[in-house]
């Protein structure tokens, strides 16, 4: 089953948006301004219908109100960032918190999951599915929830909002582990990475193509989405290897990528729009920074080069 037969969308690419910048970060509260995001959205009009926002913060509301003040012709999946509730030891970077940090952020969960309602409320017309998460039930993620708070968090959403809703999440976790919450969400969101699991790029889209079936086989009511994938451009060698990641790579990988959503009609969000250099380690070359499909400073990198040839940025 397809997305388009659980509800009525028009054909279109779709790709992930975050629109921080040099010296801007969720972490430290500096946000882009308005002129910022609407250049941002300004490029991306050129080339994508869909977007898919990962949480409900200030950089959300202007996104959303950019759209609408400059009739953009944008629909969103909207995203609610859900923070670590219990403790969890097996990711190699973090995820242990105190007790008080866990009740917290349980809290904090439930008041991002009635902005996210709230939000889906006031933009109807622009948001056309909502996501309960982002990878937080994988074994190594740092902000571990209970796939039990999830689906109660599912049913929140289902009750108060129009929107159909999913969960984002690694493709793995939903062959058992998420198999109550498939039944619950009306659709299921996956994300594949080939060059994170040591696939070259000629493995790529045969390996991404199996991650999708896999899950789509297993669940074949419900429609499948992939709402990550992508393409490294840069590497300091951390989980990936320098040799196995390039422009000229991440090239390749998208336009196979694409050709084959489009051919089969899958959902896919392209990661990520725009280098994201707050992300992972202070050292430069960490790949977290560098999945965009443009440079921080929104140069088009060579997949995007013909395409924005004439691209000017102030």
């Amino acid at each position: 089953m397809k997305l388009n037969e659980l509800i009525k969308i028009e054909s279109g690419n779709a790709i992930c948006y975050s629109g921080f910048r040099q010296g801007q970060s969720p972490d430290t509260g500096v946000f882009p301004d308005y002129e910022q995001v609407k250049e941002d959205l300004l490029i991306l009009a050129r080339n994508w219908k869909y977007l898919r926002l990962y949480d409900c913060d200030k950089q959300t509301d202007l996104v959303l109100e950019v759209i609408h003040n400059e009739k953009l012709d944008f629909k969103v999946m909207l995203g609610a960032y859900i923070g670590a509730e219990v403790n969890n030891h097996g990711c190699p970077w973090g995820g242990i918190y105190a007790e008080d940090q866990l009740k917290a952020n349980k809290e904090q969960n439930r008041q991002q999951i009635e902005k996210l309602i709230g939000i889906a409320n006031t933009y109807p017309d622009i948001i056309f599915s909502l996501s309960v998460g982002n990878e937080a039930t994988v074994d190594w993620t740092d902000h571990y929830v209970p796939v039990d708070s999830v689906i109660e968090y599912v049913r929140m959403v289902k009750k108060g909002a129009s929107q159909p809703v999913t969960f984002c999440e690694n493709y793995l976790p939903w062959h058992d582990k998420l198999k109550a919450l498939a039944e619950e969400v009306d659709f299921i969101s996956i994300h594949t990475y080939p060059v994170w699991e040591y696939k070259n790029i000629h493995e790529a889209l045969d390996y991404t193509i199996q991650n999708y079936n896999g899950v789509a086989e297993r669940y074949p009511r419900k429609p499948v989405v992939i709402t990550e994938a992508g393409w490294a451009t840069n590497s300091n060698g951390r989980g990936i290897c320098p040799g196995n990641v390039s422009e000229e790579l991440q090239g390749i990988y998208y336009n196979d990528l694409v050709s084959w959503s489009e051919r089969e009609g899958v959902m896919t969000f392209v990661f990520e729009a725009f280098d994201e250099p707050w992300k992972g380690s202070p050292e430069p070359m960490e790949p977290e920074k560098h999945w965009g499909l443009f440079t921080v400073d929104r140069k088009p990198k060579k997949v995007m080069q013909e395409l924005y040839a004439d691209l000017t940025v102030i």
